[in-house]
């Protein structure tokens, strides 16, 4: 497939990083690093992103659309595009060379029957299963990890906990991996890193750090923590909120329309504004309000919890911060598409980037 790739439909032969460009048949900037394709993708409002293909077995120019999946992440440009691009191709090759080995499947994890693994040092193994995976370190490499961060049985699954296996053993992975890593641990437990590196982390440099300071500047206030597009009141955003976003047995419940253009959920949940958004009690959109019943946000927004058993230190919530897929061996022959740490996208059988799924809806809010 590369060959056919580097004919004289390729403007670009392949650089020195093994990463080849040109455009597609309808005119998208597009890349190929081994058999992962790339695309400049345009999106709504004349915004571009980063999609993937995989194996696309004909020359560039004759590439299209239906060729890519997934939502790699905003681009700015063209030369945002082949950074993105060339950060990807870097990566394959350092890859390649830390020598990397699968192995068979078989093994017990917490997550079931091992479909097969990756030794990527003695007493370091990831393991991939029909639903999850993670790393498996033996007794001595555990002991090597900080006593805030430790697993008990050695075992740290793929969503964010093999960022401390990351951190812990950076020579075993890519400065790409490492960078993803270093964000998910600053994200994910901002104590243990403070505590780790002897620093401490500014706003905005730490997820978990920024929204316990949310939540401590609107504990007073009424924060949404469901919300619908209101059929009774057409423009307007049916709410139920709570103060400080508190969910439980005995919290009070207030419902307030928003106007459509103004609700934006942000990072950790909509704040309600007295002055401009009014207490509601006409008829509700909400089926659980119908009919003189009351709605309980807490049925369909509870937060995703930790695998038992495998994976996430006891003092660390989990917030689902994506990692480098290519840690588990799902395509092992080689890895699939890549996107950015920050945006989900979409598997289509090829492996990605793990979404930070820390960024979706916030849980309290999750109910559009």
């Amino acid at each position: 497939m590369s060959q056919a790739l580097q004919t004289s439909d390729s403007p670009e032969a392949p650089d020195a990083a093994g990463a080849s460009f040109g455009h597609s048949a309808d005119g998208m900037p597009v890349a190929l690093v081994g058999q992962n394709a790339y695309a400049m993708a345009p999106g709504r409002g004349g915004r571009h992103y980063l999609a993937s293909g995989w194996r696309i077995a004909r020359p560039m120019a004759e590439w299209n659309c239906s060729d890519f999946y997934g939502h790699g992440g905003d681009l700015a440009d063209e030369n945002a595009f082949r950074a993105k691009v060339l950060e990807q191709a870097q990566h394959y090759l350092e890859k390649r060379a830390l020598g990397r080995r699968d192995i068979p499947g078989g093994a017990h994890t917490p997550w079931g029957p091992s479909q097969g693994g990756t030794v990527y040092a003695e007493g370091v193994t990831s393991h991939s299963t029909a639903g999850h995976g993670g790393f498996k370190l033996s007794a001595e490499r555990n002991r090597k990890v900080h006593s805030m961060l430790r697993a008990a049985g050695g075992w740290y699954e793929e969503d964010e906990c093999w960022a401390i296996v990351a951190i812990t053993f950076p020579n075993l992975f890519t400065a790409l991996e490492r960078r993803y890593a270093e964000q998910t641990v600053k994200d994910s437990w901002p104590d243990a890193w403070e505590a780790i590196f002897g620093t401490i982390l500014a706003p905005g440099e730490s997820r978990k750090k920024d929204q316990r300071a949310f939540e401590a500047g609107h504990a007073a206030d009424w924060i949404v923590v469901s919300a619908i597009t209101s059929e009774e009141q057409k423009g307007f955003v049916e709410c139920v909120a709570t103060p400080g976003g508190k969910r439980g047995a005995g919290t009070e419940e207030r419902r307030f329309l928003v106007p459509a253009d103004e609700y934006d959920i942000g990072r950790f949940g909509f704040v309600i504004d007295p002055d401009r958004h009014a207490v509601y009690a006409g008829p509700s959109s909400f089926v659980g309000w119908r009919g003189g019943g009351r709605h309980d946000p807490r049925a369909r927004a509870a937060p995703p919890a930790l695998p038992h058993g495998g994976g996430a230190p006891t003092n660390a919530a989990s917030t689902g911060h994506g990692r480098p897929a290519d840690h588990t061996p799902h395509d092992r022959a080689d890895p699939g598409p890549a996107s950015t740490p920050d945006t989900p996208s979409s598997g289509q059988g090829a492996r990605s980037w793990r979404v930070p799924r820390t960024l979706s809806v916030p849980p309290r809010s999750s109910n559009r």
